[in-house]
């Protein structure tokens, strides 16, 4: 009987320090997969606060957006006449373009309103429709940089581009052509 007794003893001492060594190892399990989760959470807290700020750049771009859209027009400037026209496969301004753009500024700062530009590029139907749209916002950021660079606020200005799609005269003569090569910035309260 004490035999017995002694080897239930030492069995039971056996599974005791069976059970205190499978307890550190799978302490040990949960810390290094805690460790791992921690880590995994850290670089979604990194994605996801990229995302947060690229969601505050769309939205304050949306309110912008919506104030145009909700303003009362003005007046137009349309760049197209003879001295301002747009070459062909071109969004670069004239000398005298930049001097109406430099007066419009003016204009602008002596009006002393808050309005808000709507800046739309256009171009003629030759040459495929995909780059006309390209070359027609190329045309309409090259004017919003020009204010830009001379006073206007960015927050107060946006960009479209109708590319080929609203022509103001028809399209197989130079001259109505070259009328479509145009830029037109509303001005909006």
């Amino acid at each position: 009987m004490i035999a017995s007794t002694k080897t239930m003893m030492v069995a039971a001492a056996l599974v005791m320090g069976g059970l205190s060594v499978s307890g550190c190892a799978t302490k040990k399990f949960v810390n290094q997969q805690v460790g791992q989760v921690e880590t995994r959470v850290s670089a979604h807290d990194t994605q996801i606060s990229e995302l947060d700020k690229t969601a505050k750049d769309a939205l304050e771009r949306a309110t912008a957006a919506g104030k145009l859209a909700e303003g009362k027009f003005q007046y137009a400037l349309v760049l197209s006449d003879d001295s301002v026209k747009f070459p062909v496969n071109a969004a670069t301004l004239s000398p005298e373009a930049e001097q109406r753009l430099a007066e419009f500024t003016e204009k602008l700062k002596a009006d002393n309103k808050n309005v808000y530009l709507e800046i739309q590029g256009h171009t003629d139907n030759s040459g495929a429709p995909t780059y006309n749209q390209k070359l027609g916002e190329e045309r309409a950021e090259t004017v919003r940089k020009f204010l830009s660079m001379h006073g206007v606020a960015l927050n107060r200005m946006a960009t479209i581009s109708y590319g080929e799609d609203a022509p103001v005269a028809p399209n197989e003569s130079r001259e109505g052509r070259a009328q479509n090569r145009r830029v037109v910035v509303m001005v909006l309260s």
